[in-house]
């Protein structure tokens, strides 16, 4: 099969890059990416040299770039990781949101209608859900959930979600959509909580923390998201929605202070600061369905996945360093047009 891979200098889809490249050398995996501050292709490095993958920069929401795209290629499955994804700056700046979220999902659904593909599949988060109260532990999101969006990026996401049903229902397109708590993992660009915590912590420099730092996440590591979306694009029924969860729920606090105490660093750097505008409460995800219909269980719990990436950052530095120093921007110039694969 020919995949394509949208998003696939990010974080999670590029692990799902990597996931794929690795596992099904018989299939063609092509990375298309737009290089926002977020894309690093610095990400795929392990995986660019490989004979089933290529690497393509574009951006999701140019239809005329992407209908092109779809004819020379001839894409079987669509992934769609490509996103506008930081709580923050969706709060500064909801427009880009609207533009990469909700137009370039459109636009590839509409390419996918036109040029037929035997699946497209819509990576999405629990975001969509909204919150749960602290005091109900008892309570977890599930497929049914109604959606209660708090920020403009999760509602963009939404809006998506609502979008490629309706072409399924609307066009009979092969679509499923999978819904995830947060990621962790290699490769986690630093502006997010774990590996913003640990950079800092190995500077000795201070620790923001929202509020008390009682809201709470449902931790999962990115190759077990991985997996499941794997196995959802191969044997999930068209039209369903999944759900992808860790079971391994913790507060912001206790997050921080697990990273300071593997790194044997002092609780005084924590700096509790402001709380975001609209903070979600908790989220907690029920992954029955996939459990049970396709069969998928977690490699990693939150203790063994967290070790593991600490680790990793440690011994990738220089990958994390390029990153806080902005030299990652430069790599696509000297990796591909300085090299004329472009």
């Amino acid at each position: 099969m020919k995949i394509l891979v949208t998003g696939g200098a990010g974080f999670i889809g590029g692990n799902f890059v990597h996931y794929m490249v690795e596992k099904y050398p018989e299939d063609m995996i092509v990375n298309l990416d737009k290089l926002t501050y977020a894309g690093n292709l610095e990400t795929c490095k392990p995986v660019e040299n490989k004979p089933n993958y290529k690497f393509i920069k574009g951006d999701i929401a140019d239809r005329d770039f992407i209908f092109n795209l779809f004819e020379t290629e001839k894409f079987d499955v669509v992934v769609n990781f490509a996103a506008e994804s930081h709580v923050d700056r969706s709060i500064e700046d909801p427009e880009i949101f609207v533009k990469t979220n909700v137009m370039g999902t459109t636009t590839l659904l509409d390419a996918c209608n036109k040029y037929g593909i035997k699946r497209y599949h819509q990576v999405s988060t629990d975001e969509v859900y909204g919150d749960l109260p602290l005091d109900r532990p008892d309570l977890f999101f599930t497929e049914t959930t109604p959606l209660h969006t708090s920020s403009p990026y999760s509602s963009a996401k939404a809006s998506a979600d609502l979008f490629v049903l309706a072409y399924y229902r609307t066009y009979g397109m092969p679509v499923t959509i999978s819904r995830c708590s947060n990621n962790y993992g290699p490769y986690h660009f630093p502006e997010k909580l774990i590996p913003l915590m640990i950079s800092r912590a190995l500077a000795d420099e201070s620790l923001p923390v929202y509020g008390k730092g009682d809201n709470v996440r449902d931790w999962l590591h990115v190759y077990d998201h991985c997996v499941a979306i794997d196995l959802i694009i191969r044997n999930g029924r068209v039209g369903e929605i999944y759900n992808v969860g860790g079971h391994n729920e913790r507060t912001n606090l206790e997050v921080v202070k697990t990273i300071l105490h593997a790194l044997d660093k002092p609780e005084s750097l924590i700096n509790f600061v402001e709380d975001r505008k609209g903070h979600d409460r908790r989220y907690a995800i029920d992954p029955t369905k996939l459990e049970t219909e396709l069969g998928w269980k977690p490699k990693y719990n939150f203790d063994t996945g967290i070790q593991q990436t600490i680790e990793w950052y440690l011994n990738n530095k220089e990958w994390w360093q390029n990153i806080l120093s902005g030299d990652y921007q430069n790599y696509f110039d000297k990796m591909y047009k300085e090299k004329g694969r472009v």
